[in-house]
């Protein structure tokens, strides 16, 4: 590709200005930055489970291989844990008085009285630095189960209308801590691009009988934007790619929220997170980065996990407009990605 070109996102309505001629090769755009553990001492590691709040959720691990699932007191923290997950002590979303909606302000000042909600960490390990780029695929299925387990509690609360899971990987993605581990947010909205999809998705259900996102996948699994597929997953860096080196996740069947993941499908979902995020590592030594998961408990949706690679900055025409410029055609990203998950497959440990 050797000219600019401006594309629209699938469905909702952004646009991408896919921009080689203001590169001059692609791994022009990493500027990588020395990411330092900011703390001596880690809060989320071993041994220091009383610096944070009592565990929501703990996974440990029992002498036959099953997982006992605890929660932890004020006075008393599990030790040898797994996996665990706590409140965030600095939330950007609180909770309230259960089943209690709080009131809403008029006029140009439309507000919710507090952001109603849960703010939870889980933490992936306690090892700090297995990161899901070089985790072991048993302990990554942990770490999807765990996720499974805390959004269908979330989704019980009547005033939860949305659980958004996301990993912020190095310092210059907004990481503060470096130890391995994700963030839970349930709020009382649908985020607007989330919306957007939903809004969209319905629409051509409506009025095709199907998918959209299923349509998407069978497209991109013939196409060269195509980086990796299993038997349950595929991977590919999407047509209108907002981020150099963004790639996409999604189940092969149709699912609107992880919830529906089967034992056999958590284990292809482990071993896809471990080669794609593995092989962006290895690609970029190790670049910052930012994951979601985008899920809605309706029909006509398909949930999926979208990867952000920080190796560009969004500058006054981004943040003016709305409308990103992207150095890196997708299709030569996706070129990229695929060369070195081949090699990444014989470094993945279970």
């Amino acid at each position: 590709m050797s000219i600019n070109e401006l594309r629209k996102d699938y469905i909702i309505d952004r646009w991408v200005v896919i921009a080689p001629q203001r590169k001059k090769r692609p791994l022009e755009v990493v500027e990588r930055r020395p990411e330092e553990r900011g703390h001596l001492v880690c809060p989320f590691c071993p041994g220091n489970e009383h610096l944070t709040p009592p565990a929501s959720l703990v996974y440990i691990l029992n002498t036959n291989g099953t997982v006992k699932r605890e929660r932890d007191t004020d006075e008393d923290r599990h030790k040898n844990w797994i996996v665990r997950c706590f409140p965030n002590l600095y939330p950007a979303f609180t909770p309230g008085e259960s089943g209690v909606i709080p009131g809403l302000e008029g006029g140009l000042r439309y507000v919710r009285s507090w952001a109603l909600g849960h703010h939870e960490v889980l933490v992936e390990s306690p090892n700090h630095d297995e990161h899901p780029g070089v985790a072991r695929v048993s302990q990554l299925i942990h770490v999807i189960n765990a996720l499974k387990d805390r959004v269908s509690f979330f989704m019980t609360r009547n005033y939860v209308k949305y659980v958004s899971i996301f990993r912020n990987h190095g310092a210059s993605a907004g990481a503060s801590l470096s130890h391995a581990h994700m963030q839970i947010i349930a709020m009382p909205v649908t985020p607007k691009v989330v919306s957007e999809e939903l809004a969209a998705s319905k629409k051509y259900y409506e009025d095709n009988n199907g998918c959209i996102f299923c349509n998407i996948i069978g497209e991109e699994r013939r196409g060269e934007r195509l980086i990796h597929e299993n038997d349950n997953f595929i991977v590919f860096a999407p047509w209108a790619s907002i981020n150099p080196f963004e790639f996409w996740i999604f189940p092969k069947r149709h699912q609107s929220l992880i919830l529906g993941l089967k034992e056999g499908e958590v284990k292809s979902f482990a071993e896809t997170l471990r080669l794609s995020l593995g092989g962006l590592r290895s690609l970029f030594n190790d670049p910052p980065y930012n994951l979601g998961f985008h899920m809605a408990p309706a029909e006509y949706y398909h949930w999926h996990v979208e990867v952000y690679p920080a190796l560009s900055i969004w500058a006054g025409f981004e943040k003016s407009t709305g409308m990103y410029i992207n150095v890196v055609p997708p299709e030569e990203a996706a070129k990229l990605l695929r060369e070195e998950l081949a090699s990444e497959r014989g470094r993945i440990a279970y």
